[in-house]
């Protein structure tokens, strides 16, 4: 067991330690519209994603989430070049005409003037949008879905298995699908048409059956759905803790997202929501009797790569306190941003796990 935790030893990290670095990273992203901050939030992101990704279809999905960022741009301008969004600028691209508004709804302009400073704040603002994106994407590329659901609580281990089910489900069919159309091509007959959709599907729905009673075998046979027994009362404060806790992560999470709202609506509300929410999980395990096959090791490399992704959130959270000028940038007149030196070398921080964690497992041949 402890050449598991050797951090020179290939072996895939902790699914829930990526998941904690790309949500620092994605903070930091929702805290500034500085595009020389965002761009170099996007660079640590490919960064550590094209050192650390393996060869699994799931770690392809950082490139769609950068085409995503990418349209998620192309639409904020657009909507800045139609509508205006009420951002007044010096210089005057061009002039569209201009739709006239009834007096109920004073305020929103269809058409006007196109200034260069309203279109840098909307790429500025699109470009912060598309950084939280492929910050998420970073994580979906890095961390396993399947080993993500293997570590959720015992109290939600029901949804757990109802999801890896629906996630290997899926794939599957897509495999019968394309092995019932190969059949069809040797044996000589048509691939398209009504016809031949009539045909294939048959044969995947009974595949598909015949896997879920195979399933439902091995289920069984394991005790899924044993439970113990638990008080009434125990079961009451399980769901008191966790509805308090999942409203408070929530108004935390907005709270810290936002950059004008109070100080005790982000980070400490979302503490106490997080602490509640997991003291309601705890208690409710308890119901469950189960063992967990090979669970997934908490070493060093997993608390440094979650610890520069907090890093990288406390430097913008704290820039963002402390009133730096170079988080949001103004656009009248046009200038070229500045950039906080604190924010800059927690930014660098999370670069630091294409280092620090452990090398991949080289593919069987």
């Amino acid at each position: 067991m402890r050449a598991a935790h050797n951090p020179t030893l290939p072996r895939n990290l902790h699914p829930g330690a990526w998941w904690l670095w790309a949500l620092g990273l994605a903070t930091g992203a929702s805290r500034t519209t500085n595009p020389i901050l965002l761009i170099l939030l996007l660079a640590v992101a490919g960064f550590v994603v094209a050192n650390r990704r393996s060869d699994a279809p799931w770690a392809r999905s950082y490139v769609a989430f950068l085409k995503l960022g990418l349209v998620v741009i192309g639409i904020r301008v657009l909507f800045q070049f139609v509508f205006g969004a009420g951002i007044s600028g010096r210089t005057v691209l061009l002039t569209l005409p201009e739709v006239p508004m009834p007096d109920w709804l004073q305020g929103i302009r269809i058409g006007g003037p196109v200034t260069l400073e309203a279109l840098v704040a909307a790429v500025n603002d699109g470009l912060r949008l598309a950084a939280i994106l492929a910050c998420i994407g970073a994580a979906n590329a890095l961390a396993n879905p399947k080993r993500l659901l293997q570590t959720m609580p015992g109290a939600l281990y029901e949804l757990g298995v109802a999801v890896v089910v629906a996630m290997t489900f899926a794939p599957q069919l897509v495999t019968d699908a394309a092995r019932t159309r190969a059949a069809r091509r040797l044996r000589g007959k048509p691939e398209g048409g009504v016809r031949s959709i009539a045909s294939t599907a048959v044969p995947v729905l009974e595949n598909a059956l015949e896997r879920s009673i195979a399933l439902a075998a091995a289920m069984d046979s394991r005790g899924y759905g044993r439970t113990g027994t638990v008080p009434r009362h125990t079961r009451r404060i399980t769901s008191a803790l966790v509805l308090v806790g999942m409203l408070g992560i929530c108004a935390g999470t907005y709270g810290l997202l936002n950059a004008g709202s109070p100080a005790l609506l982000g980070l400490p509300l979302l503490a106490v929501g997080a602490l509640a929410a997991a003291a309601g999980l705890v208690l409710g395990g308890r119901r469950v009797v189960r063992s967990r096959y090979r669970p997934d090791p908490w070493a060093l490399p997993e608390w440094l790569v979650a610890g520069s992704g907090t890093v990288v959130a406390a430097a913008f959270v704290w820039a963002a306190i402390a009133g730096e000028q170079g988080l949001m940038p103004a656009t009248v007149p046009l200038a070229m941003p500045e950039l906080p030196l604190v924010v800059v070398v927690g930014t660098l921080v999370g670069v630091l796990p294409a280092f620090l964690a452990p090398p991949l497992k080289e593919p069987a041949p």
